[in-house]
């Protein structure tokens, strides 16, 4: 892809704060960290999305993710961490290329999760037959 940042990155034309390479992944500091030692672990074989991507792109990239989580908690002293991946921009999705967040957390870094709401167990209920439905 001509214009993905992240393909170039994994392409050397642009520079980056690399803390893995292998022949099938990359892994970096994210310029605009939401905590110390936030990273982004990418397949080199670019895909858009989690959705678009191929089952064994997924399956090469969990093990490598947990174990760059790992050393990324470990480097930063961190009691837990978020591993993420937007999918779309509706879900906030700005770069195109399948990517995960490692995001370490601290004991209050004020961080916050999104807000949960009640519903109904009918609700609930339709919901989850139209889901199953789609599987």
């Amino acid at each position: 892809m001509n214009n993905c940042i992240f393909c170039k990155i994994i392409n050397k034309e642009i520079p980056a704060d690399i803390i893995y390479e292998d022949d099938q992944a990359l892994a970096f500091l994210d310029i605009r960290p939401v905590s110390r030692g936030h990273a982004l672990v990418v397949p080199k074989k670019h895909s858009d999305d989690f959705l678009s991507s191929e089952d064994q792109v997924l399956e090469d990239l969990m093990p490598k993710i947990k174990k760059i989580a790992a050393a990324v908690m470990k480097a930063t002293n961190a009691e837990g961490i978020n591993i993420s991946t937007n999918h779309g921009a509706a879900a906030g999705q700005v770069v195109f290329h399948l990517h995960f967040h490692l995001i370490p957390r601290f004991g209050g870094d004020r961080l916050t999760a999104w807000p949960h709401q009640e519903i109904e167990p009918k609700t609930r209920a339709e919901i989850a037959e139209a889901i199953k439905r789609n599987l």
